[in-house]
């Protein structure tokens, strides 16, 4: 059964029972199979893609995908429990914000019947890793601003430019890439192709794969640069079937994407706080464990509330795009808020363990840095608060 042939409701005992059991199988992955292995992505600057066949082999690959793609038919608050457990694990190696709640809901949403069959399956079993290029070297969140060309020839597409900052570039089977069709028609020249770029597709001409860029937090998960030199790219493979649909393409997507932003927020705050608590009942200072301290319990008090709200805000977000009711100014203000409390509350973890917060052994130090991005991708939180305050 899938989720077209039932009535969904998040309060029900069943599906709250569903997600509970999604969450420790999660989770369990997450701590068992992933984050002992940090040290070994780290110095790869990539995880061992057999971790998305063994999440695939589980059922936690395209959870919110209709079962006659090879998904789990389940909806995205399935997704967004995915999302809660690996940031709470504090290993974010393998990128499946992307792979798994950005990359197939482009696909579901405006590629053909037969791309679909040829490429979700692969995508939720874990064979192949997905991508999508958007940011360029002079372009961030100014999608409009894309430069990167995809010019019909024929039966082809024939694309030229560069993107940076591509998670998932370095290891990605399939990629989804922003291109101007019409260079002269600005947002409305905009669409997006899909390349096979993996091994399967054999050697791909026009297409490489830049140097795994050094980050200061996220060392582990593979984020390259990738260049087009006259990739050809069938014309078949234009989402949407008609060009200049790619800006809005994006704009309809981008809501889910930031609602994953939240949703990893909350899981990081959940995981810190944790972390938090433990440390200071266990460290002792001034003779007394530092939790006996009133300003460790202060700050832990403000801390385990910002939780209860960061917690609400997100399932109240996850239940309205469930009913397909999360609108434009919501994504932004749910992206903006809760990245904003992820690092504070990070920030004042790291504190509260004092110099041991400051190496790397301890995870609240991995998480503190691994955070940071979170007010940019996805738009940067300026960018945030100019759409909000446009509906205001």
């Amino acid at each position: 059964m899938t989720v077209a042939d039932r009535q969904i409701d998040l309060t029900s005992e069943d599906t709250r029972a569903e997600l509970a059991a999604v969450s420790e199988l999660a989770r369990d992955f997450f701590t068992k199979e992933v984050a002992p292995r940090y040290e070994e992505f780290a110095a790869a600057g990539e995880p061992d893609r057999a971790l998305y066949r063994r999440a695939g082999e589980l059922g936690l690959l395209c959870m919110s995908i209709p079962e006659e793609y090879g998904g789990g038919g389940a909806t995205f608050a399935h997704e967004s429990v995915l999302f809660v457990e690996q940031a709470r694990s504090g290993e974010l190696s393998m990128q499946l914000g992307v792979h798994s709640g950005i990359v197939p809901h482009y696909l579901l949403s405006y590629a053909s019947e037969e791309q679909k069959q040829r490429w979700l399956p692969k995508l939720a079993s874990g064979e192949w890793i997905g991508a999508i290029a958007m940011t360029e070297p002079g372009t961030g969140s100014d999608l409009q601003a894309i430069a990167t060309k995809a010019i019909r020839d024929g039966d082809d597409y024939v694309i030229s430019g560069a993107k940076t900052f591509i998670s998932n570039g370095a290891t990605c089977d399939l990629l989804i890439i922003a291109a101007k069709t019409d260079p002269s028609q600005g947002a409305s020249g905009l669409s997006l192709l899909v390349a096979e770029v993996g091994p399967a597709a054999g050697d791909v001409t026009g297409f490489e794969r830049g140097r795994k860029l050094k980050k200061i937090g996220q060392k582990g998960q593979d984020t390259t640069e990738l260049f087009f030199d006259e990739l050809r790219v069938p014309a078949a493979n234009l989402l949407g079937g008609a060009e200049g649909q790619g800006f809005f393409q994006l704009m309809e997507q981008l809501p889910q994407e930031r609602l994953i932003i939240g949703s990893a927020a909350l899981g990081a705050v959940e995981g810190a706080y944790e972390h938090t608590l433990a440390y200071v009942r266990e460290r002792h200072a001034f003779g007394k464990p530092l939790f006996a301290l009133q300003n460790t319990r202060f700050e832990l008090a403000e801390i385990a509330t910002t939780l209860e709200v960061l917690r609400s805000f997100v399932d109240d977000a996850v239940a309205r795009h469930v009913r397909g009711e999360l609108d434009v100014k919501r994504a932004a203000m749910v992206k903006l808020w809760c990245s904003e409390q992820l690092t504070d509350v990070l920030d004042r973890c790291l504190q509260l363990h004092g110099g041991y917060g400051y190496m790397e052994e301890y995870p609240i130090a991995r998480m503190y840095v691994d955070g940071r991005i979170s007010r940019i991708y996805a738009g940067a939180n300026e960018v945030m608060k100019d759409l909000i305050a446009r509906f205001l």
